[in-house]
């Protein structure tokens, strides 16, 4: 919003960067699913570590932890079938803990769920590569996920954003592609890359990749503690509200501020801002 907000102050239109992963192979996850899918010493090490993982820290906080914590997400990994791996691999959390948060998890329709599931993960049936898992990005995380906040965001001041990538012929073209055009073990987006290396300097090509990411963990455990721990998440509402279980919400206060917080972040950064809709538009 805020990025929105600033460049409308100067243009009012702006281009996207928005699909060159999905269709290129950009993401962390990708270079995790070509490591699987290519067998090797890395997927083994790291899922026979898998206990091992779960007893280091493992958090955004520090180089060592992080990498603990992807060690520990891709052994996870490495152990499911290719539906539910891409599926894992798109999620903050699994449907087990979704439906441990909901205090009347018996109202979830289960059914409608599984068919919406199978439809997002049907490129993955038989033996999937790179690319059908890039399809399956292109359906469930783009529409539902990148798109949805850039327009959301951009719309709400008055600026248009453009997504050059995700013209229908690019895509197409991309989709056509062989996924070792894409990704191998040194590269990803290959052919984006390497059709840019000449007009690019050294210093931005080289560049590692950096996720558009704030610093949630920080500010949830600092300026933000007392709002989560007294008001969106305070035992006191949860129990009045009667929507969310409230021993869950408390195991999630107790993992934020421990010394292996992992991803624990994400979730309750999806309760806040459902917690601050709801108060403002259903408890006002």
């Amino acid at each position: 919003y805020i990025l929105s907000r600033e460049t409308r102050k100067e243009v009012t239109v702006a281009l996207s960067g928005d699909g060159a992963d999905e269709l290129f192979a950009g993401y962390n996850k990708h270079a995790a699913l070509y490591k699987i899918l290519n067998g090797g010493f890395s997927p083994s090490l790291a899922s026979s570590l898998g206990p091992l993982w779960q007893m280091l820290p493992r958090s955004r906080n520090s180089g060592l932890s992080n990498k603990i914590r992807q060690l520990d997400r891709f052994a996870r990994a490495a152990r499911l079938d290719p539906p539910e791996r891409s599926w894992f691999l798109a999620s903050i959390a699994d449907a087990d803990y979704a439906s441990s948060m909901i205090k009347n998890s018996q109202d979830i329709n289960q059914v409608e769920f599984s068919a919406l599931k199978s439809g997002y993960l049907e490129p993955l049936e038989g033996q999937p590569g790179i690319n059908e898992n890039l399809l399956v990005d292109q359906q469930l995380v783009l529409p539902n996920d990148m798109l949805t906040k850039v327009d959301l965001m951009s719309m709400a001041n008055s600026l248009e954003i453009r997504v050059p990538f995700l013209d229908h012929q690019v895509v197409r073209f991309a989709n056509s592609l062989p996924a070792e055009m894409k990704i191998n073990s040194k590269i990803r987006k290959r052919i984006l890359q390497d059709a840019f290396r000449k007009d690019l300097p050294a210093e931005l090509y080289n560049r590692p990749k950096k996720g558009f990411e704030v610093p949630l963990l920080k500010w949830f455990r600092t300026d933000l503690r007392s709002a989560i721990t007294n008001d969106f998440l305070a035992d006191d509402f949860i129990i009045e509200q009667g929507i969310f279980n409230v021993n869950q919400t408390r195991r999630l206060k107790k993992k934020l501020f421990s010394a292996s917080p992992e991803d624990v972040h994400a979730k309750i950064w999806a309760l806040v801002v459902f917690q601050s809709w709801y108060k403002k538009y259903l408890k006002a």
